[in-house]
């Protein structure tokens, strides 16, 4: 028998019907959701979807932050044969037509009032929607329409006893197959509108299996989940590993709260996406900066230990005493209560993947003692495909393929992989399909190569690595993430294909360079005037000379400026998971590009920015270009 995600649940009621499936914080509480309570919900809410019409193939949205509600809607329309489709909570308004309508979604599942008026908006334009469902009634006593129910009135319409919990889940059950499609996730869409991806519970299993294999997971686990559902990434531990193994999945209260909330709960382990580490890191910095002097020669005394122990870790080489005597002392008096700020003070294992992690990022994690591990994947194939074993962490590579996964380089140098985990094919698009699989091998769109010891060492993607006009090569993404790990950079953009050298557009963090203003008693009033200050400039080139220091001497940066607002993905500026869309970028910003490459000093550009309300305003500026 080949099970599907739903067979788990059932696994799981029968195994522990007690133990905590989920745990939310509420109000300040955590209030915990039973596998028993779990498996109840979801088939109630599966029954409600019957009484409305659901077929098996028809699809579900599921638009909103991390909840519980979330993950019972994916699951109820698993458990119909039923597809769901997640939506970044944060997609305007177009983006959220786009989607329903690219999915033929039938039902959405909506999280608040918010959410609720993206989908009226549009509902004039997609006549399959039949129902809308929201599980947060603030604000929503004013709404009449037909169209929308309550979640927990859909809920209570379709009572079950414990007796018909059981045997509602195996006659579903039994009506599914492995290879029917379990969910589909969007892509990143870095180059154009984001596809779907469909994965089968076979591909998504496999996956777990794997990955878990290389780093297990247990079912006293505590997970922690913060990131997107829409994201892969967060499917493939919130909901798929945590059915498979049957730990805890916990919500913070808000994205304010979730680094409380963390501390409170220590979980055993964390998978996020390079901006998660790098904000991280920075955090520490930050606050290291505006700690008092005592604490300040503290870390800066006992964090090169931690570098030294590290690198010994990287060359599996065994510490000296002394150096061994002395970690353990800056765990002491240091790292230990760093981690515990953190909210890892219970981590057995930390995980980065989606993106490239810089180097100095990753190196300063390892001092710390988190044991931090780079993940190489992507959506079509289930989310992992390589991954760093404990015995054998580098900084320079992404590991070695998980089982049943075989990675090869092509004359081209791009990266394929077969797996059991590689997705059916985009919805309703064959031809795109048609040109990311080819021969049974899975085309990545990355560039990279296999090491002496087998493991994968990615440079970039293929269409992004550039060349200078004499012909050297360079990794845009390798730079960007080098000055992305300084504390007062937030986002870069590296310039330099077909030109004659490579210059860089930085997002200044507003938060820390703000903080750093305020102790240098320097005013300002907006980011774009702090971002427009001398001494700002000047904090910045300093990080860039330390980061061309590092570079090879064919490929230093010479110039770069500031931009006048924060590189957004409301503006297309970054996909959904904040990856740069350098085309785009170097398009809207044409006027600026050509005057880093020109003789000016400075460049004035009129620019339209969008506020948080909607409304636009015209912003005249002028803006500087340092000269390295």
């Amino acid at each position: 028998m080949n099970p599907t995600l739903p067979h788990y649940i059932l696994e799981n009621l029968r195994r522990n019907p007690r133990k905590a499936a989920l745990r939310e914080k509420d109000h300040g509480i955590w209030q915990e959701t039973s596998w028993e309570r779990f498996a109840e919900k979801i088939i109630r809410l599966a029954r409600y979807f019957e009484a409305v019409g659901l077929q098996r193939g028809e699809n579900i949205a599921i638009i909103g932050d991390n909840k519980p509600e979330w993950v019972i809607a994916e699951l109820a329309a698993q458990l119909l044969g039923a597809i769901p489709v997640g939506i970044y909570q944060d997609s305007v308004t177009a983006e959220v037509q786009y989607l329903l309508e690219a999915s033929d979604s039938a039902i959405v599942v909506a999280e608040d009032q918010e959410q609720v008026d993206k989908a009226l908006d549009v509902l004039d334009r997609l006549p399959r929607i039949r129902k809308i469902l929201y599980y947060d009634d603030r604000g929503m006593y004013q709404y009449q329409h037909d169209i929308l129910i309550d979640f927990d009135q859909a809920l209570a319409a379709h009572p079950v006893s414990r007796e018909e919990v059981a045997l509602y889940l195996e006659e579903k059950i039994a009506a599914l197959s492995a290879d029917d499609t379990a969910i589909m996730c969007t892509t990143s869409g870095t180059t154009a509108k984001p596809k779907l991806a469909m994965l089968s519970h076979r591909n998504l299993l496999f996956m777990a299996e794997s990955l878990a294999e290389a780093d297990p997971k247990f079912a006293e686990d505590e997970f922690v989940s913060f990131l997107p559902l829409p994201w892969i990434g967060e499917q493939m531990m919130g909901v798929v590993s945590a059915l498979r193994f049957g730990f805890t999945v916990n919500f913070p209260e808000s994205a304010e709260t979730m680094q409380a909330d963390m501390k409170e709960i220590g979980p055993h382990f964390i998978f996020s996406p390079p901006r998660v580490w790098e904000n991280m890191a920075s955090t520490v910095q930050m606050k290291i900066m505006d700690a008092s002097p005592l604490k300040r020669f503290v870390y800066h005394r006992l964090l090169p230990i931690g570098y030294q122990y590290a690198e010994c870790k990287f060359a599996k080489a065994a510490p000296g005493i002394g150096l061994r005597l002395a970690y353990r002392l800056a765990c002491l008096l240091l790292f230990r209560k760093l981690k515990e700020r953190l909210g890892f003070s219970h981590l057995r294992s930390a995980m980065s993947g989606g993106a490239a992690l810089g180097p100095d990022t990753f190196k300063f994690f390892h001092a710390l003692g988190v044991n931090l591990k780079q993940i190489y994947g992507q959506t079509e194939i289930s989310g992992i495909s390589c991954i760093h074993r404990d015995d054998d962490i580098d900084f320079t590579s992404v590991g070695r393929p998980i089982r049943g996964t075989e990675i090869r380089i092509t004359a081209e140098g791009e990266i394929v992989s077969q797996s059991g985990a590689v997705f059916s094919g985009y919805y309703g698009n064959p031809e795109a399909t048609a040109e990311t699989v080819r021969d049974g091998w899975l085309h990545s769109g990355d560039a990279g190569y296999l090491d002496d010891s087998g493991k994968l060492v990615v440079i970039d993607r293929l269409k992004d690595l550039m060349h200078l006009n004499d012909g050297t090569r360079f990794s845009p993404q390798f730079i960007e993430n080098k000055i992305k790990f300084s504390p007062y950079i937030k986002e870069a953009v590296a310039l330099g294909d077909q030109r004659d050298y490579i210059t860089l557009i930085l997002n200044i963090d507003m938060g820390i360079v703000g903080k750093w203003a305020e102790n240098n008693r320097i005013a300002y009033t907006t980011f774009t005037d702090l971002a427009a200050k001398d001494e700002v400039y000047e904090l910045v080139a300093a990080e860039v000379f330390r980061v061309n220091a590092e570079l090879a001497k064919e490929t230093p940066v010479r110039k770069f400026m500031l931009l006048y607002k924060e590189l957004d993905a409301d503006d297309g500026e970054l996909t959904r998971t904040r990856k740069v869309r350098r085309g785009f970028i170097e398009e809207k910003y044409r006027e600026i590009v050509e005057a880093l490459y020109g003789d000016l000093k400075q460049v004035s550009v009129q620019a339209t920015i969008r506020l948080q309300d909607g409304r636009e305003r015209t912003l005249n500026t002028t803006m500087r270009l340092y000269h390295l």
